[in-house]
């Protein structure tokens, strides 16, 4: 059927001829007309993703508007909440099948008739791509526009980085691009990424609408390819390369991503075209791009518990409170507040609930300082945030979390008092990061609306959290808790109960390793540059600091309090700590932080502490290299975490991963620690951790879970969903 034989405000569906399944769920593409005006609407829930199915149906509605006479232009947009989010990113393990998206892109840049976008909700990555090869784009209130390709370890590959470029410059494009920034309705109006902003309205109508002006302007066929090329000072580049090497020397795809738009200044569209196709290519085949795709998929599963969650009623959670107002405390109370939940934060003592409300306030200047807030921003931030003296004030609360000092004595006395004082309804939360739960569980008339809501620190910035279900938990509050995270902006997984969850536990195992390399001979800068460059956000002393010296002595004195004999304790956090060297706060720990910007500083103090403890042990040191480092460290944490998995505190491997990357630094790239030693070989990871178990002793004894996959040919990941 061409588009001829259709009358005005009719409405026809396309899709390939092969689809069978595709047409029994409901055509990919549906086109309406009204006259002249052709509406195609990309109609694939939930986000319109460009699977080979959209595109072959895509493609034959184009070819039918270009070969139809009697339809002038044509509007594109999305059917629901998006316009299009982009590539079905489980087609990128493989090679792209016809009609690919360059293809598409190719037709619609050669369209002797206008073409218009209208972009609303999520217009991304492929998305936007064939946005820019229209000849005009509105956009409603709302939308999101950027390539976040990026992110997945690929540079778009439909001719993006040469069309954003001529249409927004240069510098604007490259920052998008490099960094897989996306720019909200206003700033993509302000960049010249769309032309004008329409009212709010269905997104068909508004595409109608948008086009039938046009129409009736007599707008002209306006290529973005035939703009001139981008101009712009290569000294642009190499910043943007420096700032990229200081943050991450080893990554790929954000280099391509600079050359990519680079080449939008140097070469010819149809040669830059070509190059961008290359790298796009190149990235396919990187391990990068399997590792960021792995940590995309792992964060979509983590969000769900693995039992009846999914169908659990969701409790709304209409106000909040903390109990207690210290550094924690505070920045809990902004994670509400900056989702517009009036909280209060309670402390007994007037003095420090003052000092908790001044603390929540310090936060937000700092984050004004820092160009994160506005004054505005701030002000508007802060409004939610009120103080209570006692705890009888919090009865119309929906929750509680309780962020007090990690003692087991002191939460159980302030969960009794929450208990009586809060309405029944309400959930009891805790942000204990080391005690047990259960233990803290025990002491409430409401074990079924108690868990642990494990913020890390500074709450504010970090992303993770840690929902962990004690004994009686019901799946109501785990999913309660799970959609509370997703509405603060967090990246909310679900946990057992065991001391440190899955984050801390592991990461303990990690830094007593680093540690024991210290006494053995390393210097705090070697092992931390080691575990850099291999792409840690920080290295772990780095992290050790941050996180307070006094901090972690207290959670390792309650996590190895009853550790057996044979398993030798690290003693450099001891006399570190012995020495009031508490970490950055303090302006001394592994090192020292007395500089105008207060960066870390090699320390020979520091190091006299580390030589004296290991000469207290009878510890002759040595060189070591940084392959042991590496290799120790992570195998520490992997081996670790395979004890977590087999015990059930981890559902699956990939919750583990989703863990170590946003909340501990492990690159994204790598795909989480789990999928790093799938990659690596569980053989191979399992000969070296029983290698260190004979070297090394009792800490290294090696999971059972790890040595049955190992020796089976088995994966961590098997059973996923």
């Amino acid at each position: 059927m061409s588009f001829s034989q259709i009358g005005d405000e009719s409405v026809k569906t396309t899709t390939p001829q092969s689809s069978g399944a595709a047409s029994a769920r409901g055509a990919p593409v549906r086109v309406s007309r009204r006259g002249a005006v052709a509406v195609v609407a990309l109609d694939s829930p939930p986000v319109n993703a460009l699977s080979r199915t959209v595109r072959a149906a895509l493609l034959r509605a184009l070819l039918e508007f270009r070969d139809d006479d009697s339809a002038k232009i044509a509007a594109l947009t999305g059917v629901g909440k998006a316009f299009c989010a982009g590539a079905d990113i489980r087609e990128f393990s493989s090679a792209p099948s016809a009609p690919s998206l360059p293809e598409i892109a190719a037709l619609m840049d050669e369209m002797e008739k206008p073409l218009a976008a209208l972009l609303h909700g999520a217009a991304l990555g492929g998305g936007l791509e064939l946005a820019l090869c229209c000849h005009y784009r509105a956009i409603l209130p709302g939308a999101k526009a950027g390539l976040p390709e990026v992110r997945l370890g690929v540079i778009p590959g439909a001719g993006g980085t040469q069309r954003l470029p001529r249409l927004i410059g240069a510098e604007a494009a490259l920052e998008m691009i490099s960094a897989g920034k996306v720019a909200d309705a206003e700033r993509a109006l302000a960049l010249g990424l769309a032309d004008k902003m329409l009212e709010p309205d269905a997104p068909e109508a508004a595409a109608y609408s948008f086009a039938h002006s046009l129409l009736m302007e007599g707008a002209p066929v306006r290529r973005v390819s035939e703009s001139r090329a981008a101009e712009c000072d290569a000294e642009v580049f190499a910043r943007r390369r420096a700032r990229l090497k200081k943050r991450d020397a080893g990554a790929f795809a954000p280099f391509r991503c600079v050359d990519a738009v680079e080449c939008a200044t140097t070469l010819p569209f149809a040669e830059g075209l070509r190059r961008e196709r290359e790298m796009f290519l190149e990235c396919l085949k990187t391990p990068q791009r399997a590792g960021l795709v792995h940590a995309f998929f792992a964060e979509k599963r983590a969000t769900k518990t693995k039992t009846a969650g999914a169908k659990a009623k969701v409790q709304e959670i209409k106000s909040a409170a903390v109990a207690g107002g210290g550094r924690m405390g505070a920045g809990i109370a902004l994670c509400f507040a900056a989702a517009g939940i009036p909280t209060r934060i309670t402390e007994s003592n007037p003095a420090a609930l003052r000092a908790g409300l001044e603390r929540a306030r310090m936060f937000c200047e700092e984050a004004v300082r820092r160009g994160r807030l506005d004054e505005a921003d701030m002000a508007g931030r802060l409004a939610p945030i009120s103080g209570a003296a006692d705890y009888d004030e919090l009865g119309g609360a929906d929750l509680v979390i309780e962020a007090v000092t990690e003692d087991l004595d002191l939460k159980r006395e302030v969960f009794r008092s929450l208990d009586a004082a809060c309405k029944p309804g309400a959930i009891l939360a805790t942000n204990t990061s080391s005690l047990d739960i259960n233990a803290l569980s025990e002491v409430v008339s409401r074990p079924e609306r108690f868990a642990g809501a494990h913020f890390f620190n500074p709450a504010p910035v970090m992303r993770l959290l840690e929902v962990a279900r004690a004994r009686e938990t019901s799946e109501a509050t785990m999913s309660s808790l799970l959609a509370l995270g997703r509405r603060l902006g967090k990246v909310a997984v679900a946990v057992g109960a065991c001391p440190g969850f899955v984050g801390n536990r592991m990461s303990f195992a990690y830094g007593r390793e680093a540690e024991f390399l210290l006494e053995e001979g390393a210097t705090p800068e070697r092992v931390d540059g080691v575990m850099r460059g291999f792409g840690m956000a920080m290295g772990p002393l780095e992290t050790r600091d941050l996180a307070g010296i006094d901090n972690g002595w207290n959670i390792r004195g309650l996590l190895w309090r009853d550790l057996p004999a044979e398993f030798r304790r690290p003693r450099v956090l001891e006399a570190l700590h012995r020495a009031k060297r508490l970490g950055r706060e303090s302006g001394a720990g592994y090192y020292r932080y007395d500089g105008p910007g207060g960066e870390a500083a090699s320390d020979p103090a520091a190091l006299r502490i580390v030589e004296e403890v290991s000469a207290a042990a009878g510890i002759v040191r040595r060189e070591i290299g940084e392959e042991e480092i590496l290799r120790r460290c992570l195998c520490a944490l992997v081996n670790e975490g395979a004890k977590v998995l087999e015990e059930g505190v981890a559902a699956r491997a990939g919750d583990i991963d989703v863990v170590h990357v946003h909340g501990f630094g492990f690159p994204a790239r790598r795909g989480g620690p789990m999928f790093w030693a799938e990659r690596e070989g569980l053989k191979k990871i399992l000969g070296q951790v029983r290698e260190f178990h004979e070297s090394l002793g009792a800490w290294w004894a090696p999971s059972p879970l790890l040595v049955r996959l190992a020796e089976s040919g088995g994966s961590f990941f098997s059973g996923e969903d």
